[in-house]
């Protein structure tokens, strides 16, 4: 019988960002250890006009979310706090649409077999 906790996938949002799209998946190892996987992925345009995909991955382990978010966290409130002007932190907690959206769905997971790393 085949293991399968072997890398199966637990979780799956994707973000779109323009020309980047971020993928936070959650997965399991054999053993039933989990860890989340941070992908960006950008889309490049070849000289023979055809797309490709740049993709650069974190892999980040159950025992280190605390003091990865923590770290993210000051990063942010030190970039908010000290290095933006008000204008530009009121844009960023202006309210997008399609968060807004997809909250009102209750859709947080984005697990499409279409989904391009």
């Amino acid at each position: 019988m085949e293991d399968r906790y072997e890398q199966e996938e637990i979780y799956s949002q994707r973000i779109k960002a323009g020309k980047r799209t971020y993928f936070f998946d959650v997965k399991a190892t054999r053993g039933q250890d989990y860890y989340l996987t941070i992908t960006e992925s950008k889309r490049r345009l070849r000289d023979d006009d055809t797309f490709s995909y740049e993709k650069h991955k974190i892999f980040l382990y159950k025992e280190d979310f605390l003091k990865f978010v923590d770290a993210l966290q000051d990063a942010v409130d030190y970039v908010r706090e000290e290095l933006l002007t008000a204008e530009e932190v009121a844009e960023l907690d202006r309210p997008r649409p399609a968060y807004e959206e997809r909250e009102n769905r209750g859709d947080n997971s984005y697990n499409t077999p279409d989904a391009t790393y």
